[in-house]
Order: structure tokens, then C-alpha cells, then sequence
């Protein structure tokens, strides 16, 4: 399983070129369908605003009615009365174009939405002003006040609330590219000791590269010599370093942080130094196991791009509210100037005039930016902390899972066998712990086996300098033994007692069958006949689990265990953790069973696993939550990917869960609450009272709207 998550990736070739591409045309595919203008480049609706702005200001100077609004006159020269309609002509044929030819698309397709709206607004604030210019040109006898201004600002405001929209999705979308910036262009090729500097593109899995310090890691791969500490932030959202041995699995994109000064850095630069060399001074040689399109940053990629081109539930009813307002505008014109025109017995020119305001108020601009800003904002977020969300609808309902199923191997614990814990024995005369453990990694120091293994790191670990022991033979089925000065020492199972007839106190023979219920395998330690301890090893937990389980109980979600092994191992487990709901000896196709039972009980629940016997669990449940090291089956059926095997990100999940949809539920109200309350004002319900909300006002705080929501998405970025 240990490099089984770099099948994952199908779409980044060597280059970094192709996944690129597609992500930028699942970004395009997506955004038209939307806003119909959101692939154009921010830097277009920059230009475009500027230009606007500067022949808005002499349209509204110009313009009769502002100027009788403000209580001012401009200098007027020939023909000055028609520098308004002149302007606001050209602004609508440049910087309103864009979105009368989305509008019209939409209409064509029978799914009026934003753009509708939006062109509509538009066309009825110029084309209303047009035919008063003419109307007062050919003295037809129909008076009011025209909208060149309000218009021209309408499109200047739009534009600025489109470049600020346009920034902060390109925003998003641009941590994909980022991604793929962050593989090195060219790599040193190692080739019998000698480093050869070539193209990425030329690497495939099996090279030998070597990765000098402050260097990017070109590819996937595991360390075959050199110690460092490689940034992996970028993958998992996390600022500590990670220490990496021969052995150690690294990715491409992460950075080899080691960073020598002084003498050693300008050695560093020496081409001529081989491998060998360069891994005394924090270089790495890395044997690869995946490039380009197999890599782990290239699945997130595709992964983060699809993601942004998925409508949550939240999306689809603003989209869907959009096209109830486009003809709840429609008619609210209509009722409008009939109203007026046959109960309130107005005039032409007023009647037209709160028609023409109730169609420029229903514009919802801030409802199209309402869900897609806070989805990608979030889909951002989420990537830089190592959650690649494969489904947002299923990411929308992390906020209100209630109970969240972890398999115990590989998620809870390690999957590795490791040390647990250490008894030494009354009559044994040792001092303490560490004693013991200097005896049994000096008889296991030259073993492959885990259980050696666990043992001789944990004295590593607390840098205890093995006994020597001499003569160390292999006793199969029982273990080891070896000579130390006039006495022999030995290692090894319950056998090791029986054979060489060893006498166990009830106190010691009672730690050890609890070490043995909990599922741990028990290595005693004996000096000639004499029981010195034993030492209990076991599926060790991953340093964060308790916190990450502490966190999920602290928001009152039931937290439990899942899994196929003995209930005595799972219990123990769940006793450290302090889990009281376990489901344990449970085969792979009864763990879909378990989730369905619950979910028959009205909870709402997630899985979160890395193997594939958790696959089906993982499709069944109502959020699948695969940690991103396990196989490509369990990611393949989960919704959410954790890139580590980081069980606190579970929880990272769960709160940004929750505030995207806050943010989400926020903006709606800005964008969709705003049209609701000024399309009466707009129809002018209390003009009996004095106030009528013009057009010009009604543009301004329409756009103010448009600004919040987009405001407050980016607040997203802020939390922690």
C-alpha cells in the first residue's frame, strides 16, 4: 500500500502542460454555463473599467439630470446636450457588450439567469434614455428625465464588481497552477554516481535523481540514501519540515528544506560532486516511482479543477433563483406600469420611469457571485490544507455529519508495527526501561524482522546505545539469543519461556496477558533463566488521532471505530482514544452494512479509511473520507481526499465545511435579499410618502451589493 496513492493521478503529463490545459477548460466549461463572461482574463474587465470610468465622468458632469440632481451647471459648448447620449452609446457598445451577449445567449436557451438580468437592465436604462433624447429632439411632447448617467455608471459599477469577481475566482483557479509551477523544469539525474542535469520531462519511474538541498523533489519516489528535511506544506497545509531516511516516501512538488551556509553551500554547487558526497551534506537520492501524470500533486490538480467545476446544492438554488427573478421582474415591470398607468392615474413619463427602475432594481449581480466565489474560494482553501474535494455536494454535508466512522489500520494507527510499551520485572535487578531495551536491541540489531525493527528504533529513538552482544544465533519459532560476557541473553515469543523453563510472576504474567488481550505481541527478555521484562509491540497510533478525535466529540459528533481486526485490539484502541463506540472483527462487506444500519437510525454519517476493504463503506456513506496514502479503490470511492495521513484534517474538513456555508448562506442574503426589498421601493409602493427610488440609487446600491459579496467571500481567507 505504501506507494499504491500514486495511481491515483490521470491527468498532468511531464510537462505540466496538459493538466494545465484541462484545467483551464473545466474552469471555462464551468463559468459559462454560469456567468457566460467569467473565462475572460480579470485583466480585460480592468481595462474595460478604467475606459468606462473615464467616459463616465464627463456623461454624468454632462447630463441635465444629474446636474439638476446636484444643483450645478457644466460650461455647455456645441452640441454639449448630446455629449451624454454619445458616451453612454459607446460605453454600452463596449463595456456592456459582454454581458448583453451573454444575456441574449441565455435568453436563446430558454435559461434566463444572471446575464439576463443583467442585459436587460441595461438595454431598458439606455434604450429609455434614447427615446427621450429623441422624443425631446423631435419635440414629441414627452418629457422626463433621461438615464445617460445612470446607465453609464451602471456599466462602470458592473465592471468593477466583475473585475473584483473575475480576481478572486482567477485567484482560485491559479492555486492549480501553482501546483504544477511547484515541479522542478529540470532535475540531476544520477547514472552509476554521476549527476547529469536533464529535463523533468525526460524522467520516468525507476530513475535515480539526486536532489540537492533547497532543491524541488521532481517526482514521487522513496529515499534510497542522503537524510534531510523536506517542506511538504504544500501538499498537507502543515509547516513542519518532515525528517526523511532511506525508506522515506517523497513527492513531487515538495522542497528539500535542508539549508547549509557558509563552505558547505558553495560545495553544494559543485556539478562534480557525486551522489555519495552530496548526501552527507542534506542531498537526497531519490529511485522514482511516479512522474508527470502518475504524480500526487497532478491527482490534486485534477482533483481541485474538477471540484471547481461541481455546483453545490447552495449553488444550484441561486442559480435556480436567478431565473425566478428574471421573470419576477418581467412582471413586476408590468404590474407596475399598469398599476400606475390605470389606479394611480400618473403620467406617461412616470409610469415608464418605475418601470424602467423595477427592471434596472431586479439586476441580482451580487446573487451570481452569492455561491461561485465562496465555492472556489473554499476549493482553494481546502487544496493548500491537504482536503482535495472530489464532490461538493457531499462536502456541503460534512457540516452536519453525526457520526464519523474511522478504520483503525492505516487511519487511527500507523499500519506499522512499533513500539508500545516496556515492564521490567521485580527480580529481573534492572534499573529501568532503557536498560531493557539496550539488551533486546542488541540481540535484534541485525534483524529484518518488524518486531527487531521496532525494537532497535524505539532505542534510536531514545538514543540508548545497544549492549554488544556476541554469538547471536536465530532460534526459529522461539527467537534469539547471544552471549554477553559469562552470561547468554534471549529474545522471543511465549515459546522462549516454555523452553527455556522460565518462571513468570503473577504480577508480570498479568501485564503481559494484558498486553496480549489488547492484540499487542509480547517479546520477553530473560538473562540465563531469569525473566529481565518484556516488550510490547503493536499497531502504533499516529501521534494526532486523539486530538483529532478530541475535536470532532468537542463539536458533539459521535466518533467510532471500524474494523476487521480482534475486538480485544480495536477496544484497546478505542480506550486510548477515548472512543466508546466500536465495531469490531467486522469483514470488509459487512462494513457497508454497519453504515447503512446507522444511517437506517437517522444518522447522518461519515467514513473515513485508506484501504480496500473499505471501499464499500466508503461509497455508502453519506461522506466517504479517504486518507490520501491508502489505495486508489478507497480514494476512488471517497468524496473527500486527505493528500496526508493526517486524521486532525478530518477536522480542518468539518470547520471549513461549515464556514463556506455560512459564507454561502451570508452572501445569498446580501445578493438575493437586496432585489426583494428594492423592487417594491422601485414600483414606488411608498410614493404616497414621498420616496421614490431612482434608478441612479437603485444602480449604486446594486452594485454596493455586488462589492459586499464579494468582499466577504475573501473574508474566507482570513480565518484559520
Amino acid at each position: 500500500m505504501e506507494h499504491e496513492n500514486h495511481q491515483l493521478h490521470e491527468g498532468h503529463n511531464h510537462g505540466q502542460g496538459k493538466a494545465e490545459h484541462e484545467v483551464h477548460a473545466q474552469s471555462h466549461a464551468h463559468h459559462e454555463g454560469h456567468e457566460g463572461h467569467a473565462h475572460h482574463d480579470p485583466r480585460v474587465f480592468k481595462r474595460q473599467f478604467w475606459i468606462a470610468f473615464v467616459l463616465t465622468i464627463p456623461t454624468m458632469l454632462w447630463s441635465s439630470g444629474f446636474q439638476m440632481l446636484l444643483h450645478f451647471q457644466m460650461p455647455a459648448f456645441p452640441l454639449s446636450q448630446y455629449l451624454p447620449a454619445l458616451l453612454g452609446l459607446i460605453l454600452l457598445a463596449t463595456g456592456g457588450r459582454v454581458f448583453i451577449r451573454s444575456g441574449i445567449k441565455e435568453i436563446r436557451s430558454r435559461k434566463p439567469g444572471m446575464m439576463a438580468l443583467i442585459s436587460l437592465a441595461l438595454v431598458v436604462a439606455f434604450g429609455y434614455s434614447a427615446f427621450l433624447s429623441i422624443a425631446q429632439l423631435l419635440n414629441l411632447g414627452f418629457t422626463g428625465m433621461d438615464f445617460w448617467w445612470e446607465g453609464a455608471a451602471l456599466v462602470t459599477i458592473m465592471l468593477l464588481g466583475h473585475w473584483i469577481e473575475m480576481s478572486s475566482v482567477m485567484k482560485a483557479q491559479n492555486a492549480v497552477g501553482e501546483l504544477a509551477a511547484l515541479i522542478p523544469t529540470t532535475a540531476d539525474l544520477l547514472v552509476d554516481g554521476i549527476a547529469t542535469k536533464v529535463p523533468v520531462s525526460t524522467l520516468s519511474a525507476g530513475d535515480l535523481v539526486l536532489v540537492r538541498p533547497g532543491a524541488g523533489i521532481p517526482g514521487d519516489g522513496v529515499v534510497e540514501a542522503g537524510k534531510s528535511q523536506v517542506n511538504e506544506a504544500m501538499l498537507t497545509g502543515e509547516s513542519n519540515v518532515v525528517h526523511k531516511t532511506p525508506g522515506s516516501q517523497v513527492f513531487g512538488g515538495t522542497l528539500n528544506a535542508f539549508a547549509p551556509r557558509g563552505s558547505i553551500a558553495e560545495l553544494l554547487d559543485d556539478d562534480s560532486l557525486d551522489g555519495h558526497d552530496m548526501s552527507i551534506l542534506g542531498a537526497l537520492e531519490v529511485r522514482l516511482t511516479a512522474v508527470g501524470e502518475d504524480s500526487v500533486i497532478s491527482n490534486i490538480m485534477r482533483l481541485v479543477a474538477a471540484a471547481q467545476a461541481s455546483k453545490s446544492k447552495t449553488q444550484r438554488l441561486a442559480d435556480r433563483a436567478a431565473g425566478w427573478l428574471f421573470y419576477l421582474a418581467l412582471g413586476s415591470a408590468a404590474v407596475t406600469a399598469v398599476f400606475w398607468a390605470l389606479v394611480g392615474h400618473a403620467s406617461p413619463s412616470f409610469v415608464l420611469e418605475r418601470a424602467v427602475t423595477v427592471l434596472v432594481i431586479a439586476c441580482p449581480h451580487a446573487l451570481g457571485l452569492a455561491i461561485p466565489l465562496v465555492s472556489a474560494i473554499t476549493t482553494d482553501l481546502a487544496a493548500r490544507n491537504g482536503i482535495l474535494i472530489r464532490d461538493r455536494i457531499a462536502f456541503e454535508s460534512t457540516r452536519k455529519i453525526d457520526v464519523f466512522l474511522f478504520d483503525k489500520t492505516g487511519t487511527l494507527t500507523t499500519g506499522e508495527r512499533g513500539f508500545v510499551s516496556a515492564h521490567i520485572t521485580r527480580k529481573g535487578g534492572l534499573e529501568d526501561i532503557d536498560e531493557l531495551l539496550a539488551v533486546a536491541a542488541g540481540l535484534e540489531a541485525g534483524s529484518e524482522h518488524p518486531l527487531a525493527k521496532a525494537i532497535v528504533d524505539e532505542a534510536t529513538k531514545r538514543e540508548i546505545d545497544p549492549l554488544e552482544v556476541k554469538d547471536v544465533m536465530t532460534n526459529p519459532g522461539i527467537g534469539v539469543n547471544g552471549r554477553v560476557g559469562e552470561f547468554r541473553v534471549f529474545a522471543g515469543g511465549p515459546a522462549l519461556l516454555t523452553n527455556q523453563k522460565i518462571d513468570i510472576d503473577v504480577q508480570d504474567l498479568v501485564v503481559a496477558d494484558a498486553a496480549n488481550t489488547a492484540g499487542y505481541t509480547v517479546v520477553y527478555v530473560v538473562r540465563d533463566t531469569l525473566l529481565l521484562g518484556f516488550v510490547a509491540i503493536g499497531d502504533v497510533l499516529r501521534e494526532t488521532s486523539a486530538q483529532a478525535v478530541a475535536e470532532l466529540q468537542s463539536l458533539g459528533k459521535r466518533v467510532a471505530i471500524l474494523s476487521g481486526d480482534a475486538h480485544g485490539v480495536v477496544n484497546a484502541v478505542a480506550k486510548e482514544l477515548g472512543i466508546t463506540e466500536v465495531y469490531a472483527e467486522v469483514l470488509p462487506h459487512q462494513k457497508a452494512d454497519v453504515v447503512a444500519g446507522l444511517q437506517l437510525q437517522g444518522a447522518t454519517v461519515a467514513m473515513i479509511g485508506d484501504g480496500i476493504n473499505d471501499a464499500p463503506a466508503l461509497a455508502q456513506a453519506d461522506v466517504g473520507i479517504a486518507i490520501g496514502t491508502g489505495t486508489a479503490v478507497a480514494v476512488e470511492s471517497a468524496d473527500i481526499v486527505l493528500v496526508s495521513d493526517d486524521p486532525i484534517s478530518v477536522g480542518k474538513a468539518v470547520w471549513l465545511a461549515k464556514r463556506s456555508y455560512s459564507k454561502m448562506v451570508q452572501n445569498l442574503w446580501w445578493g438575493a435579499g437586496y432585489n426583494l426589498l428594492a423592487i417594491p421601493l422601485a414600483a414606488g409602493v411608498l410614493n404616497s410618502l414621498g420616496f421614490v427610488l431612482s434608478p441612479a440609487i437603485g444602480a449604486v446600491l446594486m452594485s454596493l451589493s455586488t462589492i459586499i459579496v464579494a468582499a466577504n467571500a475573501q473574508l474566507l481567507r482570513r480565518q484559520r
